[in-house]
């Protein structure tokens, strides 16, 4: 008895420290990810090295083609999806509202990014978009700044403004922010931000308005 005790406790343990060891894994992969995005949205694409992910995420050298075999390519799509997803989740929970709150949620994350990072961080999406060469990378980014748009327009149509119109407003917002973004982080200041999504807000407001 005491030797299948003795079996059965160290086989638990193992397994304990197996599944202990996969989830230390997985968190070390979904820090480089994260870290990854905030890269990409602070350098650029040139500018995000495997020795600043690998530094950032607390990462082991080697580790980098352990959880992403195809190297940097894969680790940027992975980072991408992320950016993305944290985008569509802001978008997620608008859902319902009103065209003018949409667009205040859409604008105020990207102010946020912009307080939060002292006008250190833009757009990681735009930053593989207008650096990377590889064609599987351009067309993730399109994919999600096409998906961004679509979300946008699906609120806004929801939210009292015609189909047609509302395709037209959530394409101009998202390059507004993009452009308000570059402008508040190259003159450090929000104001270039803030006089464009007024002028958004305006638009989606007097949309709405024309609607009704």
């Amino acid at each position: 008895m005491m030797t299948v005790i003795a079996y059965y406790d160290n086989h638990h343990s193992q397994g304990i420290w197996l599944e202990g060891r996969e989830a230390l894994a997985g968190n070390i992969k979904q820090t480089m990810i994260e870290r990854t995005a905030v890269l990409l949205a602070k350098k650029g694409l040139q500018g995000a090295s495997f020795s600043e992910i690998l530094e950032a995420s607390g990462a082991p050298r080697g580790s980098l083609y352990h959880h992403f075999p195809g190297g940097k390519d894969e680790l940027v799509l992975a980072a991408l999806e992320h950016a993305a997803n944290q985008a569509l989740g802001v978008l997620d929970r608008l859902a319902g509202k009103p065209a003018r709150e949409v667009a205040e949620g859409f604008l105020s994350l990207w102010r946020s990014v912009l307080a939060r990072s002292d006008f250190s961080a833009g757009c990681a999406v735009v930053a593989v978009t207008v650096a990377a060469e590889s064609e599987d990378l351009r067309a993730q980014a399109a994919d999600i700044l096409c998906n961004w748009r679509e979300k946008l327009a699906t609120l806004f149509a929801a939210g009292g403004i015609p189909k047609k119109k509302a395709r037209s407003l959530a394409a101009s917002l998202v390059a507004a922010c993009e452009g308000g973004v570059i402008l508040a982080r190259a003159e450090r200041s929000f104001e270039p931000f803030d006089l464009v999504a007024a002028e958004q807000l305006a638009m989606v407001e007097a949309a709405a308005k024309s609607a009704s």
